[in-house]
């Protein structure tokens, strides 16, 4: 009978198993070598070096580490036509992309989440009517993609800064019912000094419409009785925006 041999007297044996680093890696040339090189051109050049699609594919792995993401990725794409329409997406939509599921849409609501905190963390403790430009960012990640009407109010301390941010109310596509009382029984509650408004039409059309300048009217009466400042109302359309103040409508 052969005797059998060990790895001391097989000479060259664990050379033989080394890799050659001058053979490709199988793996390497998958699916895996193709999400190692978006992550390096992430790291390496910044997320303006990737494409929409490639962005929601990067985000996908995050949820669907075994599955290829490039198709899911594409019909993301397709029916909400880009990365952020995607990321906004409410659940029921996203409930219908094939292969996504709740890990992959869970993923998704992670990244708008945090681009929300992110938003916001430009605005908390500042002066708000300072830092317009960082106060319309938050607004517009927050509300511009919103596929119903939402009603927030914005409610500041004496110098301006924000003391809370809170939706009031949700309506229809067109339509959502504001109280003026309720609005100013908050801001007593929170000793607020002065109260932002800002709601969002759906259609991406910013400008208000004749029952927008009603209510806003009755708001700053209202709050005004009790020495609460009303500093403009914010209608939030895709991309654009209305500032009552700005238009001479307060």
């Amino acid at each position: 009978m052969a005797k059998k041999r060990g790895f001391a007297e097989l000479p060259g044996l664990l050379e033989l198993a080394a890799p050659d680093p001058a053979t490709p890696d199988l793996v390497a040339l998958g699916g895996e070598g193709h999400r190692a090189r978006m992550r390096t051109r992430l790291l390496t050049a910044g997320p303006t070096a990737l494409a929409d699609h490639e962005l929601l594919e990067m985000v996908l792995f995050l949820g669907l580490p075994r599955r290829d993401t490039k198709p899911i990725a594409r019909l993301l794409l397709a029916r909400f036509g880009s990365f952020a329409g995607a990321i906004a997406a409410p659940m029921a939509e996203l409930r219908g992309i094939e292969g996504l599921g709740e890990a992959g849409a869970a993923a998704l609501k992670t990244v708008q989440a945090a681009a929300w905190r992110l938003a916001r963390a430009e605005v908390i403790d500042r002066p708000l009517l300072d830092n317009w430009a960082k106060l319309m960012d938050y607004l517009n990640a927050v509300m511009a993609r919103e596929r119903i009407e939402q009603f927030r109010v914005l409610f500041l301390d004496a110098r301006n800064r924000l003391l809370a941010d809170e939706a009031q109310t949700t309506g229809t596509v067109n339509h959502t019912p504001v109280y003026p009382r309720e609005v100013v029984k908050r801001a007593l509650e929170l000793h607020a000094s002065a109260i932002l408004l800002a709601h969002n039409h759906p259609s991406g059309d910013p400008t208000p419409s004749r029952e927008d300048i009603a209510m806003t009217h009755e708001i700053r009466e209202a709050a005004r009785v009790l020495g609460v400042t009303l500093h403009d109302h914010v209608v939030v359309g895709n991309g654009r925006w209305f500032s009552f103040a700005a238009e001479g409508l307060l």
